[in-house]
């Protein structure tokens, strides 16, 4: 077996290091994501402290995610044989370089600069991240590892996000950010002590790429995840403007069904990777019917607090469960382009979240907040259509050289 190709390095002696390990790589999840997301939160008050529109700073949350999509490619070709526990402590002292960046931050071109930084961070940790559920444990326990990885996407969005906004709200957005680069610096010290040696893939960045597309599965799983994300996003960007026109929801009513969103979130995300470790296709099947059926229903019975409440919940479920069980979805069908996998999996989520925001503004201001949901709902719905194109081959790599992801 080569070093690559184990799944729990020589450097990590025990079981227990080994999941201290997958936690540590959770919790750069959720420092990842917390601050691609808490600009959202802070966005008037940025605005207003380097004096310009609403609409300019908002490029503080495009820009990264399009420059993840090229990271991701682009570090997967260039990383080399660069071992992967260097790789994510330099990310992450990458992070902490870019929120404290932003935190003092004399004008907008600085922000940017930041925010750029911040790109090459989410594109390059997700690219490497998602790959080491598989090799910091045993086999059998890697799609367990992979959900406990995937859960800092969920928590970020419940408790990560919000808190950045109260302390934004109680010391100012300079002090969120310093906060959050603390806190990634903190993490990225815990991942000094716990994460083992991680040698490079005997696969070259190119022909992990070029191998992926060479699976049909893996292809479709990718197509998959472009209507499915574009759906989403086209919805829940604008989620908050259509429940504000029911009478009958308050605004104290509004953050209660979005906190529930994301508790089911969390829910869904264990959920899923629990259900995909038995039944793979299934999983994914019932989570895009699910979030699918929600949207969609959401104008005829989402203008009700209780037809809300249920909506959102199982929409939330289904989401959470999503990027796991494409993930694993992709990864079986090419378990020996794993990185090339998650690159093109990080590329293809950054261009649809993005290509799915910007489309369902155009339906929101031509045709309202009711036909985005019609909308997102049948674009994620067509994604089934791609999964049933799809029968998932066996791999032809030998069984030692699987990874036992599902």
């Amino acid at each position: 077996m080569k070093p690559s190709e184990k799944i729990v390095s020589a450097s990590s002696p025990s079981l227990s290091k080994s999941w201290l390990a997958v936690l540590s790589v959770a919790l750069g999840a959720f420092v990842v994501v917390t601050s691609e997301f808490l600009p959202i939160g802070l966005l008037t008050h940025i605005a207003g402290g380097l004096e310009v529109t609403a609409g300019t700073a908002g490029l503080m949350i495009t820009i990264p995610g399009l420059v993840a999509a090229i990271a991701a490619p682009v570090m997967t070709i260039t990383a080399g044989h660069f071992d992967r526990r260097t790789l994510v402590l330099f990310l992450i002292g990458l992070l902490v370089a870019s929120n404290l960046l932003a935190a003092f931050a004399p004008n907008f071109a600085v922000m940017i600069v930041a925010r750029v930084l911040f790109g090459i961070t989410l594109g390059g940790f997700w690219t490497i991240a998602v790959t080491l559920g598989a090799r910091l444990v045993p086999p059998g326990s890697a799609a367990r590892a992979t959900t406990i990885i995937f859960a800092g996407i969920s928590i970020a969005t419940v408790i990560g996000v919000p808190s950045g906004t109260l302390i934004a709200g109680l010391a100012g957005w300079r002090v969120a950010f310093i906060v959050l680069g603390g806190v990634a610096l903190l993490i990225g010290a815990v991942q000094l002590f716990v994460l083992p040696s991680l040698p490079s893939p005997p696969t070259p960045g190119v022909r992990q790429l070029v191998s992926l597309l060479g699976h049909s599965d893996a292809r479709l799983g990718l197509l998959t995840i472009a209507f499915v994300i574009a759906g989403h996003f086209a919805a829940y960007t604008y989620v908050t403007p259509f429940l504000k026109d029911s009478a009958t929801i308050s605004p104290g009513s509004l953050s209660s069904l979005l906190l529930a969103f994301g508790v089911a979130g969390i829910v869904g995300n264990f959920a899923g990777g629990a259900f995909a470790a038995r039944n793979l296709r299934l999983t994914l099947i019932t989570a895009v019917s699910l979030l699918a059926g929600a949207v969609m229903l959401l104008p005829v019975f989402g203008h009700q607090l209780t037809g809300a409440a249920v909506l959102l919940i199982a929409w939330g479920l289904a989401f959470g469960a999503i990027p796991v069980v494409l993930q694993l979805w992709v990864f079986k069908a090419a378990p020996e382009a794993l990185e090339g996998g998650a690159a093109l999996l990080v590329s293809t989520f950054q261009i649809f979240i993005a290509l799915g925001s910007v489309v369902g503004g155009r339906i929101v201001d031509d045709l309202g907040t009711s036909a985005v949901m019609w909308a997102g709902g049948a674009t994620a719905l067509a994604g089934l259509g791609v999964v049933a194109l799809s029968r998932h081959k066996k791999s032809s790599v030998p069984a030692a050289a699987q990874p036992h992801l599902v």
